[in-house]
């Protein structure tokens, strides 16, 4: 347990749950230890899921993950994103879609087969991006809103729900947009987010920091 008591120590003084340098020029307020290791906890075991168990999680999980989904970082505070939660209807509508495609370039039995497993699912969301007539701002609006599919995902997990996120053929069909009722002129899609209670948690490596990082003089 965090104690929260003011104390000095080592030029820092004990407040709340957090240590902040005396003289620190900072106005934000940094977490102690024990809350940056849960911190870095949900990001680095955070995995995309695949196998879901059947049971949908709680609403009220979605709507406080999507709470902090929105506070992503966005230029000129444009809050490009939009949210979408989708229920049975339109999720059978989308995955019915999907086995067309999938249908029409592997046949018949791999269309039926992907059905199956769409309507193994248990939660639906959408997100999709608000166009701008400027492509730069448009770039950077699509940025945002991979923001805050992070900021919804990490929420998700640090709740033990998973998420998957998709961006196959089916979401890049007109139909799909038809079907969720998307105006393609004004918003364009992010991403399918398939979400429930895991199955399972894949282990999947990353590369070393040293790998991808340059210094530079």
């Amino acid at each position: 347990m965090i104690q929260c008591c003011a104390r000095a120590y080592e030029g820092r003084t004990r407040i709340g749950p957090s240590l902040i340098p005396s003289q620190s020029p900072s106005h934000v307020k940094p977490l102690s230890p024990d809350e940056r290791v849960v911190v870095a906890e949900v990001i680095r075991t955070r995995r995309t899921i695949h196998t879901f168990l059947p049971e949908p999680p709680p609403e009220a999980i979605i709507h406080r993950a999507l709470e902090q989904a929105r506070w992503a970082p966005n230029h000129k505070l444009t809050e490009p994103w939009r949210f979408y939660l989708v229920g049975p209807e339109t999720a059978e509508a989308l995955a019915r879609l999907n086995a067309e495609i999938v249908t029409e370039r592997k046949g018949e039995q791999a269309g039926r087969n992907k059905l199956a497993r769409w309507r193994t699912m248990p939660g639906w969301l959408v997100i999709t991006c608000r166009r701008s007539s400027d492509p730069l701002r448009e770039r950077e609006d699509y940025a945002a809103c991979c923001c805050a599919a992070q900021n919804l995902m990490l929420a998700l997990w640090s709740e033990g729900v998973g998420t998957k996120w998709s961006t196959g053929p089916a979401t890049r069909d007109p139909r799909f947009q038809e079907i969720m009722g998307i105006d393609p002129e004004e918003e364009m899609v992010v991403g399918l987010f398939w979400y429930g209670y895991p199955a399972e948690q894949p282990e999947k490596p990353r590369r070393s920091v040293d790998e991808v990082l340059r210094r530079l003089p």
